[in-house]
């Protein structure tokens, strides 16, 4: 569970993942001493910064690339809510890699 403000702290976490990795970074600059906030907002800027930049390359290339990009974004879109929801209910959900990546860039930042 969150510590601090409580409900308070879910709704930033939460909101860390509402425009992707531009309010992950927005979180990790204002918010300096909340673990769950920073977490949520070191995981969304990882998570969909990867996705934004799959996704860019994927447009290069043509039929495939393309499928697999709309297939990439609709599996985005389903992590983008799940995220948001885990965060807002208080738990500290860990995407595969991603959350242990975004575990070891805050650990780095201390």
């Amino acid at each position: 569970m969150a510590t601090g403000k409580g409900g308070n702290d879910n709704i930033m976490a939460a909101a860390a993942y509402l425009l992707g990795f531009v309010t992950g970074i927005i979180f990790l600059v204002i918010e300096k001493q909340n673990k769950f906030v920073r977490f949520h907002a070191m995981q969304s800027t990882i998570l969909f910064a990867g996705i934004f930049i799959a996704n860019l390359v994927l447009g290069f290339i043509p039929v495939l690339g393309w499928i697999v990009g709309v297939l990439l974004t609709i599996a985005s879109f389903i992590l983008w809510i799940v995220c948001m929801w885990k965060a807002f209910q208080g738990e500290m959900y860990k995407v595969p890699y991603v959350g242990a990546l975004a575990e070891q860039q805050l650990a780095k930042m201390k």
